[in-house]
């Protein structure tokens, strides 16, 4: 096997050299869709979660509240949860198994479930990202193993043993390791930001829960958010004097 230029040699190398190239294209292709339609997707979510939170508490009524416009965001998802969670125990918990549990621990329920499904959205696509970056690089390691073996059964054929002979072919096998690792990379260090990110954005959105719970079960929230201290102070004076929900 002589010394050739570019990519030649995974030609070369025979159908097994040029499987583990398409296997290694592809799942470079897979990683970077990823991580774009990630990328987008945390964007996103981090600026719909911040935004209508913030509008949440400026509001002064639930009512005006859920009558946001920003119906996509995951913390709206919450509060509409919440709400319906409310109204539905209120109706049907003396005629269903609501009746088994209070208010308190319905409601509890129903965001944790919400919860869950935000965090499985969030995390859709990550898996792909931990596999490509475990395995490509075995995958590129392969390649170099094959890629060696081809190229030393070449050169025992061939007769001429020189170190001219042997370097190069064995040189350029060793790229299929360099390509693995430049598959992986990538790969790692976006599923280690996704996670982090993501981690982030549950964290808000289980602040705003339990805001929520507070709120639909006691009437006020645990702590007065900004712009809305007539709200609470409304909210408070018809718990303890009445004994009322919003």
């Amino acid at each position: 096997m002589q010394s050739t230029s570019g990519l030649a040699f995974i030609t070369e190398g025979g159908v097994v050299s040029m499987l583990v190239a398409l296997i290694l294209l592809v799942m470079s292709v897979s990683s970077w869709y990823f991580v774009v339609v990630k990328s987008w997707q945390v964007y996103k979510h981090k600026r719909q979660v911040s935004g209508y939170v913030r509008q949440f508490w400026r509001k002064s009524t639930l009512q005006e509240a859920m009558q946001e416009t920003q119906q996509h965001s995951p913390a709206y998802k919450l509060a509409q949860t919440a709400v319906e969670s409310t109204q539905h125990h209120q109706q049907y918990a003396a005629q269903s198994l609501g009746a088994a549990c209070s208010q308190d621990e319905f409601i509890a329920r129903q965001l944790r479930r919400t919860l869950s499904q935000e965090q499985a959205g969030l995390d859709s696509g990550l898996s792909v990202l931990a596999s490509v970056g475990s395995v490509a690089p075995f995958v590129g390691l392969f390649g170099t193993v094959w890629g060696i073996y081809h190229a030393l059964t070449a050169i025992g054929q061939s007769g001429v043993a020189t170190i001219d002979k042997v370097a190069g072919p064995v040189g350029e096998a060793l790229i299929m390791t360099a390509i693995g690792l430049a598959v992986a990379i990538p790969a790692v260090l976006a599923y280690n930001a996704f996670i982090k990110a993501n981690r982030g954005i549950m964290a808000e959105l289980e602040s705003f829960a339990q805001d929520l719970h507070t709120l639909l079960t006691t009437g006020a929230p645990l702590m007065i958010k900004p712009g809305s201290k007539s709200n609470v102070r409304e909210l408070h004076t018809r718990v303890v004097n009445k004994g009322g929900n919003p």
